[in-house]
């Protein structure tokens, strides 16, 4: 069997686009085609994230915080939800439809009063990052648990297993897929969300600091923790990538073959 040589180019291409859409946004802030006011160009955001790097760090400090406890909280509640809406088929007839409910509601609704009930401390921000992140969680789990092959369950179900065993050995394994394919956009939600919540309420935060240079008109640094926030995301939802691949092997073996 021959070994298939990696492919490049998919990786390169992506860089080689950015590089060419920055290099084409410098070369229009200089050449005066864009308002330095409106659109500060790379150079001039660089150095804003180079001046402000400490002040910049301890906020994303707080607010990686509050995204990894909403995450974990998210992921612990979307799970159990999956796995008693899959066992009992009454619970998920009546659960479903209040948690696709749930989703119809804006964010930017929400927060406010989760701030006015709760105050501007770490608790309404996890509460919001919980109400975003555990949705895909809870449906993508539920999804891969009801798509386990039904002969495979009837097999084991012949030789005696019992439900925990049937679950622990067909459906979890076969819901890993869905699961982490939902877990990396639940880890951009997370932030996202810990960044809308700070804007309508907190002391400190990502969200806060946006706030603070909005009101300045410090657009070269509105535009730093813009390109910070994409790059956490970026690097979160790279580490679901490398847990998926630790966690799931064979689905590397599985594509090496073909």
């Amino acid at each position: 069997m021959k070994r298939k040589l990696p492919n490049t180019t998919s990786k390169i291409l992506p860089a080689v686009a950015v590089l060419l859409l920055l290099t084409l946004w410098q070369i229009a802030g200089m050449a005066g085609m864009i308002s330095e006011f409106l659109l500060p160009s790379p150079l001039d955001v660089g150095k804003a994230f180079v001046v402000d790097f400490p002040l910049l760090m301890s906020n994303a400090r707080v607010t990686l915080l509050e995204a990894f406890v909403g995450l974990a909280v998210g992921v612990l509640v979307g799970f159990m939800m999956a796995v008693l809406m899959d066992y009992f088929e009454w619970l998920y007839q009546a659960l479903y439809p209040l948690i696709v409910l749930t989703q119809t509601i804006p964010t930017v609704a929400i927060a406010p009063l989760l701030v006015l009930w709760f105050g501007y401390e770490i608790l309404p921000k996890v509460i919001l990052i919980v109400i975003v992140t555990f949705f895909p969680i809870t449906v993508s789990l539920l999804d891969g648990f009801r798509a386990s092959d039904k002969d495979t369950i009837s097999l084991l179900r012949s030789m005696g297993a019992t439900k925990l065993q049937i679950f622990w050995y067909v459906k979890f394994p076969g819901a890993l897929g869905p699961f982490f394919a939902s877990l990396r956009i639940s880890v951009s939600y997370a932030v996202v969300g810990a960044v809308i919540s700070e804007w309508l309420g907190g002391f400190n935060g990502l969200g806060v600091y946006m706030t603070r240079v909005r009101k300045a008109f410090s657009f070269d640094k509105m535009f730093a923790v813009i390109f910070l926030i994409s790059g956490i995301s970026l690097l979160l939802m790279w580490a679901v990538n490398v847990l998926q691949r630790r966690c799931m092997p064979w689905e590397k073996n599985s594509r090496s073959e073909r």
